[in-house]
Order: structure tokens, then sequence, then C-alpha cells
């Protein structure tokens, strides 16, 4: 490793298992110092303990990131940890699989206040210790489906309106150093979609013709909390195996015989 983070502090959100799992890994071997926030205690604790087994820089605390109470909580944590905060992913998510039809207000508000509100809540809740230690970043998980209309009504509207927080964030606070940046990731096997239906036709359209890995995320996250990102703000990352670009063209190519 190289150890792009060192004598950085990160928070990330959803760290316990999956996506975040693996980002707030790869952030501790780069040297950063991790805080580890998550609904899941008991998986949280174990990965973080994991980490220090190795000899990083880790700790776990609930964070239920709809709740402005337990931000305020993490962003101290961090304060009396090591006195700064460099780094914040907002990588927490959950689902709903249901259409407009059958999702109930509840189900939808739901997704919205974990997704995209509560990525509003720890930005808001981070920015004032990033900016008195020289600035930071900030990393919002979005997804590819924030380009088009996934069969999932509340979980796209809530990664399309990530895009938008990520721009108004990044406009918003540019002067203090501090740069706003989203992820969109595709098709990411993890151990919650592993035995999903939808897996083997998404894999099948995608023009790599395979699903990414939580590592591979997790290497876009880093070179965007890196230095060798630090003239980029407010932008999207699509990482998706050229699903985005074109999958749905490139199929009809395909069985038309184009390709």
């Amino acid at each position: 490793m190289s150890r792009r983070l060192e004598g950085r502090t990160a928070i990330v959100t959803g760290g316990g298992r999956g996506q975040g799992a693996a980002e707030a890994a790869l952030l501790a071997r780069e040297g950063a110092s991790v805080l580890i926030g998550d609904v899941l205690e008991a998986e949280g604790e174990a990965h973080a303990a994991a980490l220090v087994a190795e000899g990083l820089q880790a700790r776990f605390m609930a964070l239920d990131v709809t709740d402005p109470a337990h931000w305020s909580a993490a962003v101290e944590a961090c304060r009396e940890w090591t006195g700064r905060l460099d780094v914040l992913v907002n990588n927490a998510g959950i689902i709903n699989r249901s259409t407009v039809a059958s999702t109930e207000a509840e189900a939808w508000r739901r997704v919205i206040d974990v997704n995209l509100t509560g990525a509003f809540l720890g930005i808001r809740a981070s920015v004032a210790l990033m900016a008195e230690t020289g600035g930071g970043s900030i990393v919002n998980i979005s997804s590819n489906s924030a380009f088009s209309g996934h069969y999932d009504p509340a979980y796209t509207a809530s990664k399309w309106g990530l895009r938008g927080l990520t721009r108004s964030s990044a406009m918003e606070f540019a002067e203090k150093n501090i740069r706003v940046n989203a992820v969109c990731p595709g098709l990411v096997v993890t151990g919650l979609n592993k035995d999903s239906p939808h897996l083997r036709p998404m894999i099948g359209i995608t023009p790599m013709k395979r699903a990414g890995t939580p590592e591979e995320i997790a290497e876009l996250v880093l070179f965007l909390v890196s230095d060798a990102s630090s003239f980029i703000t407010g932008e999207d990352f699509v990482i998706d195996g050229g699903f985005t670009a074109g999958a749905a063209y490139r199929r009809v190519a395909t069985e038309t015989g184009i390709y």
C-alpha cells in the first residue's frame, strides 16, 4: 500500500458489510483512521476489530444516518479521536424493490430518508470540522440507476437526488477546500444480492459480461478522496462495466449482427 491517506480521518457509513466494508478497509490500509458507522452493530464491530487486528486504525460506532444526533456524535467522536475529519463516504443505502403503484408512502419515505436525507445530514454535520483542518473530500455513493428509470422508484429517485446534492454541495463548499463527488456503481454482487434473479440478465446485458466487485468500487472511492483527484469536484463517476454507456444499443447491435 502507498499510504495515500496517512494522517487523515474518515467516516464510512454502511461500513459494516458489503461495499461499505470494502471501502472502509481500503481507506484504512491506505493510512486513514476510519470510523465505521452502521446500524448493523455486530457486523460493524467485527469488521473494525478485524482491521485493528491488521494493525490498522479503525473504530466502530452505531450510526443511524437518518438521525442528526447520531451524526453530531460521530463527528464529535472523530474530533476526540484524531482532532480532524478529512473524508466522508456516504455509502449507507437501502432498496425497496417495488413499483410506483405498489410502493406505500412510508416505504418511499424510508428509502429517501436513508439514501438521500442521510447523506445530506452527514454533509451538513461534517463540513465544519473538515474546514477547520484544511478541507476534505466527500463521496456520495449513488448508482447508475441515477441515469435511468430503474424499477424501484424510491431507490431511483434517491440516487438521482444524490447527484443533485453532490453538485450543490460541491459549489457551496469549494472555497473551503471541500470536494464533493458521486460514485455511481452498476451491478455489484454482495452477500445481500448474490441469489437475486436479476443478476443473470443484468450480467448478460452488461458489455463487460460481469458484475463489479466491492473492491473495484472502493478503488474509485480511494481515488476521489486522495490528492490524486485534487482538482475534481461536483462530478458523477459511473463504474458499471459499460452498462450506462449503451448496453441496450449494444444488445440490439449484437442481436442484429452489427457486432
